[in-house]
């Protein structure tokens, strides 16, 4: 008697869900789960790891660029930093950061994009959300900066892409993929002023794409502001009006 090829197959169905459970418990038996930055066994960021980090008070950050003590006078987005970037003002209307680069922040960034523990992306979003002034959401969708195709290759996925979907989740509001992947260099290996040369029109919108009129760029770090200076400038171009800026961490 040949076998019942719909009870086999709601057998299957039903075997799917535990076999996902079983092979989820022998890889937390075999690597558990641990902090990203003391390493303790259990959660991809521990409380107490959390509660450390150093938290930019947007009372004291530039409401402009997003720079943790920037408030009164700040020392990234002043005429002197923009003219050596040819600038007199950023090319979005404001930036806000969860937190300030230190070596907490580092070790979050370097274990989502280099060891791969992409469940990260979520934790950082959900820091990253309350620093967002409501008027910032109203009638905008997400935009990620893409990743270079040699860092998506490097890494089997878009860091980028990733963290602005998180955020855009959590927010409620769209998320579109408005900018070609750049050609560039791996920005952490270049200086102050090679990192603007590094970026300056490597950006262009995606090919084909409507760009809209508000958008909310997300990034995980900014260091000199000349990643989401040119992606903005890119952006203006192809028709938006109104950017703003998200990002982790922000020296």
């Amino acid at each position: 008697m040949l076998p019942d090829m719909g009870m086999l197959s709601n057998i299957a169905g039903a075997c799917a869900p535990i076999a996902a459970e079983a092979a989820e418990a022998l890889a937390e038996t075999v690597w558990p789960t641990r902090c990203a930055i003391c390493d303790t066994p259990g959660h991809v960021l521990c409380d107490s790891c959390r509660a450390a980090l150093a938290y930019v008070d947007w009372w004291r950050a530039c409401p402009r660029c997003g720079a943790p003590f920037g408030r009164v006078q700040c020392c990234e987005c002043n005429e002197v930093m923009l003219a050596a970037q040819g600038r007199t003002r950023p090319a979005f209307d404001g930036m806000a950061a969860a937190v300030s680069f230190e070596e907490g922040a580092a070790r979050i960034v370097r274990t989502w994009k280099d060891a791969g523990e992409r469940r990260l992306a979520t934790e950082m979003a959900q820091l990253m959300l309350p620093q967002v002034p409501p008027a910032w959401l109203a009638g905008a969708v997400a935009a990620p900066i893409p990743a270079s195709a040699a860092a998506r290759r490097r890494r089997g996925f878009d860091h980028g892409r990733e963290l602005a979907c998180a955020v855009a989740g959590m927010a409620g509001i769209p998320v579109v993929e408005a900018l070609a992947r750049p050609r560039t260099f791996d920005q952490r290996a270049l200086g102050r002023r090679g990192r603007i040369h590094n970026l300056q029109g490597r950006f262009q919108a995606l090919p084909g794409a409507t760009v809209p009129a508000r958008i909310l760029l997300v990034d995980d770090v900014c260091t000199t502001g000349s990643t989401m200076n040119a992606a903005c400038d890119a952006l203006r171009a192809a028709g938006a009006v109104e950017l703003h800026c998200l990002v982790f961490a922000r020296v």
